[in-house]
């Protein structure tokens, strides 16, 4: 496999990754991060089917897998990977635009994806957003009307891998309490971009 091209350096903006296992909490951390000021949140791109309610292009885009292969093949996704049989990845062009802007770019990508910014962005801000314990990541799986048991024990194995790389990122954070989570992303995010750290 070609290595992806670099980012273009002339990017001013701010690069925050966040990741987590399943029932973390990252994705209501990420929407509602992305409601704050100068916050550009980036939509994945999947091959999976949508889920109740999804909208394309909203909540992913969703492309077929020979449609994704081939923007694999022509450049067009700075990061990607593959979890449970389908394809997520970060479309290059709207990020880089975004980072020329100077807006802070909000990631919220897999490990996978994650350790391929880590080499890309080596100045981003990445965050490890983890429940307070097992039990309770467990609780949050099963409260999923859509989750099996199977799905739920699957989801968990998934978890404990995932957060084997928590000492990769820069940050994390323990959501045990959202609001609490939420500010202390937030607080991290503002003091790196106070510090003129982030994307250069």
């Amino acid at each position: 496999m070609n290595s992806p091209p670099k980012p273009r350096t002339d990017a001013r903006g701010a690069l925050v990754v966040i990741s987590g296992p399943s029932g973390s909490g990252k994705t209501t951390i990420c929407a509602q991060i992305a409601q704050k000021p100068g916050v550009w949140k980036s939509i994945s791109t999947t091959t999976r089917r949508p889920g109740p309610g999804e909208i394309n292009g909203k909540n992913y885009h969703f492309r077929s897998r020979e449609e994704f292969e081939q923007g694999i093949r022509d450049g067009a996704f700075i990061e990607h990977a593959e979890y449970r049989g389908n394809l997520y990845g970060t479309l290059r062009a709207p990020l880089e635009e975004r980072l020329r802007q100077g807006r802070i770019c909000l990631l919220e990508i897999d490990v996978q994806g994650a350790l391929q910014l880590m080499a890309l962005f080596p100045d981003g801000v990445f965050i490890f957003v983890m429940p307070p314990n097992e039990e309770t990541l467990r609780e949050r799986l099963a409260a999923r009307a859509r989750d099996r048991i199977e799905e739920i024990e699957a989801r968990l194995a998934v978890a404990k891998k995932e957060m084997e790389y928590r000492s990769r990122y820069g940050y994390g954070v323990v959501n045990d309490d959202l609001s609490t989570a939420v500010q202390e992303v937030w607080d991290i995010i503002q003091n790196r971009v106070r510090a003129g750290e982030g994307v250069r």
